[in-house]
């Protein structure tokens, strides 16, 4: 199964509507009011995410939180996102949700289902709602993809490969190696 968005019957989705819907491990996000469905993460994504969520974790500086997906990032009533990580400060952690200051960090792991819409329609999201920085996993090629907020539009910062190190210097100094936050087959 793809992501696929979908409308309301009776017009656009609401943040409100989110909360009726079954919890049937489907990822469930809004989209300028229309609903964003997508299958469960596999394994592979899952500890590409762990691993990453852990480098990221011994980074982190006191001010800032880690926050593994899915957490709602909401910016309206008919738009909520639920990144695989998200870094933000301390002080816009809310109970249910990310609230105020937008993450400084937004990570999205790639699965065969989300590639187009992590790299391209999430991307164009997180530029619009003011993230400060977004980056785009693959575990399958194993890559890293940057861009930071730089005059409210994403500059590409980082396509890392394989062994090569990412040496990020925002939302602070971390150094991540794809090959190292992946599973080998075996």
């Amino acid at each position: 199964m793809a992501s696929m968005l979908t409308t309301a019957p009776d017009g656009a989705w609401t943040v409100e509507d989110l909360a009726a819907l079954p919890d049937d491990g489907l990822r469930y996000e809004l989209v300028d009011g229309a609903l964003l469905v997508t299958p469960p993460p596999g394994p592979r994504h899952q500890i590409a995410a762990y691993q990453l969520a852990k480098v990221l974790e011994a980074a982190l500086p006191a001010h800032l939180r880690l926050l593994p997906g899915p957490v709602a990032v909401r910016t309206s009533a008919h738009r909520e996102l639920q990144p695989d990580l998200s870094v933000a400060p301390a002080s816009s952690v809310g109970p249910a949700r990310l609230e105020g200051a937008p993450p400084a960090l937004v990570v999205e792991v790639l699965s065969r289902s989300t590639r187009s819409t992590d790299l391209v329609l999430k991307r164009a999201l997180y530029e619009e709602m003011g993230v400060g920085s977004y980056w785009v996993l693959d575990p399958v090629v194993p890559s890293l993809r940057a861009w930071d907020l730089v005059d409210r539009r994403y500059v590409e910062v980082a396509d890392v490969c394989g062994a090569q190190p990412y040496l990020a210097e925002r939302p602070f100094p971390v150094r991540v190696v794809p090959t190292e936050l992946v599973p080998t087959a075996g």
